[in-house]
């Protein structure tokens, strides 16, 4: 296989250059549409690539041309026996990879809790039941990272017949652990493991990013393509290897969740991010590690902030060291040992600005982070960033230290070492593993649901996903009690100003609950 070639992206270069008349669709017509602006001036050239099945475009849906070249290109890149396309994000193909594993209403399947909602939504589409994990949590940060291969082994012993474990590497933080144990312990039971990789691309292309979820024996894996290498928006890849998922029908079910009109564009995308790592190898990241140095020395000009990471195994057995102001516990109290790079998640170490009210500054200066919780700001650097975006970053927080010298701790923010609550990403257990929770599409009649304001939820079931976005992980969902510890993250996500996917209220002052005449078994 010829690595240099895209040839996808070269089938639409060809079609571009010989400008044959379109008596098909999309209706644009190459552009053709928007007259004298020449398809609306920068959408212009994509328009004219823009082009749907035809002879010598091949079809996702049955590949057998340019489109199978370039999937099996990817495969060589990512280390997978077989790689798909995506066009709907790692969203599609999580659902397609839990509506393969569960194929019957009322499958098992073995859950991290802290999923994305795709995950959810994949499980009510399946009709399946979740034996949910918790996660380990950093007793530094108070961050969650994945579940341990001894809880694995706990549940698989007492559902064995589940159909599979999924898990989600890295987090949203960027914080992750080996995936190996994990990947040992479901093929000791039979199963796949399934990995929501979709912040993990560019894992295993450099010696300073951790490995991949391929190579750590994950069966089944799904990455965002557009997060952290360069392909469009929405433009994604699954991976597969070994024999536990069974292919055909991971195509048949690809089919029934992707659009069955995707977009060349989109596709071809994927072709270019993937021979620029193909070409460029861990040189294709030079640049961009280049500017997080950069960042990180500068950022230990600044006291003020404190940049989260690992512990090392030479930190000390008890209390924290520092280097610079990144703070580390000792590894002994470590809950991950891997840290993307590319994710520089910082923190207001006096504790007078949330991680909310840090983002809304650094936007006031033109840095627009990632994503923020009541603590932590997460700025996502990639083969992309540069030093003059480096440096913009380190004037912009300077200007905020600088503005905000004199800021005493304020009573509601504890250090960070202290802070055991993930505000705003998902519900702690009080188990290890749950007992199985039912998932379907059976929707709530009006009757049985009531709005009650946050502060009388405690004690009630909610009847509505409560989902903060970013990242997108449902701190609540439709039948989950609400725990008083659930309120308060509740009361701390409205009074901060979240934004929350599926809630009734958009301001968060109230929730949907079930009334309590109504049942469990009921919902």
């Amino acid at each position: 296989m010829n690595k240099d070639r895209v040839p996808l992206y070269e089938a639409l270069l060809d079609y571009r250059e010989q400008r044959r008349i379109s008596f098909h669709v999309p209706g644009h017509k190459n552009g053709q549409a928007y007259g004298s602006q020449g398809g609306a001036g920068l959408l212009s050239v994509m328009m004219e690539i823009d082009v749907t099945e035809i002879s010598g475009t091949d079809d996702l849906h049955h590949p057998e041309g340019v489109i199978l070249e370039a999937q099996q290109l990817a495969a060589s890149c990512f280390g997978a026996e077989e790689s798909f396309f995506l066009v709907g994000g790692s969203t599609v193909g999580n659902l397609s990879l839990i509506l393969t594993v569960c194929t019957t209403p009322g499958d098992i399947l073995i859950v991290q809790r802290n999923v994305h909602k795709s995950v959810l939504h994949g499980l009510m589409l399946a009709g399946a039941q979740a034996v949910f994990l918790q996660p380990q949590i950093d007793s530094f940060s108070g961050l969650s990272t994945a579940p341990t291969a001894a809880q694995i082994d706990e549940a698989l012993e007492v559902y064995p017949n589940a159909r599979g474990v999924l898990v989600t590497m890295p987090n949203y933080y960027g914080m992750g652990t080996d995936l190996t144990p994990l990947a040992e312990a479901c093929h000791r039971y039979g199963v796949p493991l399934l990995v929501d990789e979709a912040h993990g691309a560019h894992y295993g292309h450099h010696p300073t990013l951790p490995a991949s979820a391929l190579a750590c024996g994950a069966d089944g894996v799904v990455q965002s393509t557009h997060k952290m290498l360069s392909a469009l928006t929405m433009g994604a890849m699954l991976h597969v290897q070994g024999a536990l998922l069974d292919r055909a029908l991971l195509r048949q079910r690809l089919a029934m969740v992707q659009s069955s009109s995707p977009s060349y564009p989109m596709m071809a995308s994927l072709d270019l991010a993937r021979r620029q790592l193909h070409i460029g190898g861990a040189a294709t990241f030079t640049a961009g590690l280049a500017a997080v140095d950069a960042f990180k020395r500068g950022l230990a000009e600044l006291p003020r902030f404190g940049l989260l990471a690992p512990p090392q195994p030479e930190s000390p057995p008890a209390g924290f060291a520092s280097a610079g102001n990144t703070t580390q516990p000792s590894a002994a109290m470590a809950a991950y040992t891997t840290q993307d790079p590319f994710k520089a998640v910082i923190y207001d170490v006096t504790g007078a600005l949330s991680g909310y009210e840090l983002q809304r500054q650094l936007e006031v200066h033109g840095c627009i982070p990632e994503m923020s919780d009541a603590q932590y700001v997460v700025l996502l650097f990639s083969l992309g960033s540069t030093l003059e975006d480096t440096n913009h970053l380190i004037r912009a927080l300077a200007h905020i230290s600088i503005a905000g010298e004199g800021d005493e701790r304020s009573p509601r923010n504890v250090p960070v070492m202290k802070n055991a609550v993930e505000f705003s990403t998902w519900n702690i257990m009080k188990a290890s593993v749950s007992t199985p929770i039912p998932f379907n599409l059976k929707p709530v009649a009006t009757k049985h649901v009531e709005s009650v304001p946050l502060e009388e939820c405690a004690g009630r079931v909610a009847a509505e996903m409560i989902i903060p976005y970013p990242p997108g992980i449902p701190l609540l969902y439709m039948g989950e009690s609400i725990s008083k510890d659930m309120q308060k993250h509740l009361l701390v996500l409205s009074a901060a100003g979240a934004k929350c996917h599926a809630a009734a209220d958009p301001e968060l002052q109230s929730i949907m609950v079930f009334k309590k005449d109504r049942k469990q078994e009921n919902l």
